[in-house]
């Protein structure tokens, strides 16, 4: 299924692509920069690795669900092992808040690869311990409009850029099929659960999070997910489970600080 799908994306690229206008990726280096862009932060997983979120409540940030396990294996990262840092920039976060809970959306099997079976599913909810309530960090509210031509942008941290988040202003969907949209935005490693934004009368709205990367005949390309079905979903869940990831699960290995860097799911995928 893997190959069905990169096969699908060439297609869409092939035919799109010479149409298609980008953006360099910007660092969002100084106050000015990161205005308006604080609510995306850091997930650190307890000095391991780390992936991209965004807050779409004061005590919720969404991001890639592969982000809370373990390498290829099924065992999840102990949630309570996770900060949250908003707007981190110069080592400077405007807030930190640890997990409280993560709610990972149930149609979601990992296998640390990315197929068509399972981008659309590759989204998590993570619940702070408390509500990040400043006037700097404001939540992004969720679209569901997006397709084949959308013009959309990126905010991400990633390997070698780990210290402030960087912004493609411009990038665009190439293709959809079965929930997964596959854009030519620019990510790498980090950018795991990096929040993907359509600009909807002059406000940045989140679409999709960053699932995994692929080159195509030479050409970087990014896969998420349409999250109109799963943001639903994982609202849903959150409002049934409550609780249930209060307390490590008993077969999570937690990650130590001082582990290897170079290895984990985390940089398997962006």
């Amino acid at each position: 299924m893997r190959a069905t799908l990169l096969t699908l994306a060439l297609a869409i690229f092939a035919a799109f692509g010479a149409q298609a206008q980008t953006t360099a990726l910007r660092e969002l280096a100084t106050g000015n920069d990161a205005r308006g862009w604080e609510a995306v932060g850091r997930l650190d997983i307890d000095g391991k690795g780390f992936c991209t979120g965004a807050l779409i409540a004061p005590d919720l940030v969404l991001t890639a669900a592969h982000c809370m396990f373990e390498d290829a294996s099924s065992v999840a990262v102990d949630p309570n092992r996770i900060s949250f840092l908003a707007g981190l920039r110069g080592g400077r976060p405007e807030a930190t808040r640890n997990i409280r809970r993560a709610i990972i959306h149930p149609s979601y099997a990992h296998t640390g690869a990315a197929t068509n079976d399972i981008v659309p599913f590759d989204v998590a909810l993570l619940q702070l311990s408390q509500p990040i309530r400043t006037s700097r960090v404001v939540p992004f509210e969720v679209s569901t409009r997006t397709g084949r031509g959308t013009e959309i942008g990126v905010v991400s941290y990633a390997e070698n850029r780990a210290d402030a988040p960087s912004l493609q202003q411009i990038c665009n969907v190439l293709g959809q099929q079965e929930g997964i949209l596959i854009m030519d935005c620019d990510v790498t490693f980090g950018a795991s659960g990096a929040p993907i934004f359509r600009t909807e009368n002059g406000v940045p709205r989140l679409v999709s999070v960053v699932s995994a990367m692929a080159e195509l005949d030479g050409e970087k390309v990014a896969l998420g997910m349409d999250l109109a079905a799963p943001i639903a979903i994982l609202r849903s869940e959150l409002e049934k489970q409550q609780g249930r990831f209060n307390t490590p699960p008993t077969t999570a290995r937690i990650i130590r600080p001082g582990e290897r860097t170079d290895t984990g799911a985390l940089f398997v995928r962006p």
